[in-house]
This record gives C-alpha cells, structure tokens and sequence, in this order.
C-alpha cells in the first residue's frame, strides 16, 4: 500500500508529466509547414550524436580513431586532403552507401584489400548503438548493429537520421531530374519504413516492362498488362507519398530560404509527375507502342520532377551563383528541419562541407547564426579558411572541437 507521502510524490509527477506534454504540444503545435498529423507527433525532440568513429583504409584515410563533440565538429585542412571522404564515411554508417562514389569497393583505399567504419552512437536516454560496416575487396559488403547483421541494409535508414549539404548539391538545380527525386526519396526514406520498398517493386516492375519493350518479337501482352498494372499500382502510391511530403516542405524550404537571403525574393517548388494526367496505368498504356519503338518506358513516377522557380523564373536559367547555392542550402535544411520533426522525434547528424564558398558575407553570417543555435543537433563543418570556422565558433555557446586533416590523417587540434 501507498502511503499518503508516496501519494503524493506519485501525483505531482504525474501532474509534471502532463504539464510538459501540454507545454509542448503547444510549442509545436505552431510550427509552420507540417501537416496536423506531422505535428501531432513532435512532443518532445531527441537527439542520437556519433560519439567515436573508427575509420580503416576509407579513400585516402588509412586509419582514424576519433572522439568527437556532441555539438561542433570543425575539420580544418587544404582541399583534396581528405576532409570530405571523413564526411563521407560518416553518411556511410547512416545510409549504407557512399554520397560520392558509385560503387562500394570504390572507398576502399588504393591497393589494400578491404575497408572497415564503426561508429559509436548514444541517444538521449544513455543507450549505444555500435553500427560497423565491413567489406573485402570482391565480396559483398557487411553492415551491423550492435554485432547483429542486417538482413536487409534498408533497416538501418533512418536509424541515423543525417543531412549533408556540399557543393555537389549543385546537381539537385542543374543535374537531371533524377537528381531531384533522389533529395524527396532520401528524406521520405528516413521517416517512412514502407517507402523504400515500395520503391524497390516500383524499381522492379519498371525493369521487367523494359526487358520486355526491348524484345526483338512481339512480347507477351497479358504479362505486359500485368506489370504495367502493378507498375501503376506501386506508383500511385509514391506519388501519394512524394505529394504529402512536398506539400509540408515548401513552406519550410521557403522560410528557410527568406532567413538566408533576407532579398525578399520569391522562390517555389512544384511537383511534377505523369501522376497529375489522370490515371496512371492509362497514362502508362496510352504510349504504349512508342515505348515499344524506344525500348523503355516513357511515363511513371520514375519520371516525376520538381519545377524550381526564383522570382516566377527557372532557377537553373535565371540564378545567380550566390541564388543557386542559396537555394540548395535552404533546400537541405528544410530537409533536416523537416526529419528533426518528422523522424522519431530525433535531431539528424548535420554535415556541412566547404558550404561558403561563393557566397556573399551576409549569406554566411546568415547561416552561421542557424547553424550555431540550439534548434540544430551535432554537427560536421569543414573549410580551408579558419575564419569561416571561428566566425561559427563565436556565436557558439556549446563544445566544440576542431581537427586538423592532411593527407589522410586527422588529428585533434
């Protein structure tokens, strides 16, 4: 039995529970851009920081064994020196691929014959997680979770939540379209567990049509039917998926943009897709016999875009290169403010690399005054200039530590 002193004790937490739920229910309850249903679940934010990080034969790091800040990390060297491929080892651990290289055994380091990352994470409440990656040169590669293997690498995106902003951004406004679903397929990919595989047999399907548009003789018209009926199916519910999303991003992509330039610009993003025509599966079989001529398949989600606009113009046409890098920018901490809310309450890892290069000084002292405040988790920067660092360390009132890189090795300063 309770008594009335435990009563007591056992009430008023409750009532401090409560009232902290109430308090930030409210708080976010306010926040612009996200749907009812995003903001319902924004009670409370949590981070997950990468404590240390053991690094062998990754690009030119040939071996690295550090402790880092669960705020600032600032890597300072002269470029080709190896601080983006340490940036690029730590997206590895979140999203089992390399950001810069196509293939797996292109991180391995020149004449060695494998690779190893493990990074030490530890959430909120105190617990690690141990992820290690592992790969000899002609095998496939093998990524772990507290030494237990993944059967599929899927289960560990969004584990890690991260956002990477680099001059290779530039892509996303004069790349190809599929540059630009890549950014919607990434940040979907990190809150939504079913979005991957709906992409992999979408993906799929799209394959088998192609294999059979390709064929000397007439295909088989009723297997045709049938892929290009789950063709429609699988991507009916992408589509769904990439409206939602673009629908509560704008809005924080606009804000973000508006806090960066402060020109009172006007800048949009519009969805594109063969979705918009109707009913795919007849948007896929109306084109039918010139998807036969050409050998691939014309219409589909796989050819969904997003339409950048500055001022009611084309971005790619129109920009500046200060407007081009700022509007990438803003893009990519609308995605980190949108997985910040969106993603298991959780604060993604934020890497910066080599960002302020051509741009203005009142762009950068704009960004500098985002990134040092507390609405951001741990960080990566790099530069060659030690200004731009100490111009963000000065606003900064939490732990940092900078590292020098030279050919390959990092070491704490």
């Amino acid at each position: 039995m309770l008594g009335m002193h435990d009563f007591c004790v056992a009430k008023l937490l409750i009532l401090s529970h409560m009232l902290k739920f109430i308090i930030d229910f409210f708080r976010f309850s306010h926040a612009k851009g996200l749907s009812l249903h995003e903001k319902g679940r924004l009670c409370r934010l949590n981070y997950m920081i990468l404590d240390h990080i053991s690094i062998v034969n990754y690009k030119n790091i040939l071996s690295a064994n550090l402790q880092l800040s669960p705020n600032m990390n600032c890597l300072l060297g002269k470029n080709g020196m190896g601080k983006t491929n340490f940036l690029d080892a730590v997206h590895f651990l979140s999203f089992c691929r390399s950001a810069n290289s196509a293939l797996d055994s292109q991180v391995i380091s020149h004449g060695l014959d494998f690779f190893m990352l493990e990074g030490c994470y530890i959430r909120e409440n105190g617990d690690e997680d141990i992820v290690y990656c592992g790969m000899k040169r002609g095998q496939k590669k093998h990524f772990k979770r507290n030494k237990k293997e993944y059967k599929r690498l899927s289960e560990n995106i969004g584990l890690i939540p991260l956002v990477s902003v680099s001059p290779a951004d530039a892509s996303i406004i004069d790349g190809g379209s599929e540059e630009r679903r890549k950014l919607i397929d990434m940040v979907i990919s990190q809150y939504d567990n079913s979005y991957m595989g709906m992409l992999n047999n979408y993906n799929k399907v799209l394959h088998q049509r192609n294999v059979l548009l390709k064929m000397e003789e007439e295909p088989d018209m009723a297997l045709m039917e049938i892929l290009e009926t789950q063709m429609a199916a699988e991507g009916e519910k992408i589509y769904a998926k990439r409206q939602d999303f673009i629908k509560d991003f704008v809005p924080v992509f606009q804000l973000y943009y508006n806090r960066i330039c402060s020109s009172g610009e006007t800048v949009s993003v519009d969805y594109v897709s063969h979705c918009q025509r109707g009913p795919l599966l007849d948007v896929i079989q109306r084109d039918r016999f010139k998807d036969r001529v050409l050998g691939y398949s014309l219409h589909g989600i796989h050819r969904d875009d997003l339409d950048l606009r500055l001022d009611g113009y084309p971005l790619k046409k129109e920009g500046s290169q200060g407007q081009t890098k700022s509007f990438a920018i803003a893009l990519k901490l609308a995605q980190f403010d949108f997985l910040k809310r969106a993603n298991s309450h959780t604060k993604p890892i934020l890497l910066l690399d080599d960002i302020f290069d051509k741009l203005d000084a009142g762009r950068v002292e704009q960004i500098v005054k985002m990134v040092a405040g507390d609405d951001f988790g741990q960080i990566f920067v790099t530069d060659t200039n030690r200004d731009h660092l100490d111009q963000i360390l000065q606003h900064y009132s939490f732990d940092y530590r900078i590292f020098s890189v030279e050919n390959g090795e990092i070491n704490a300063k």
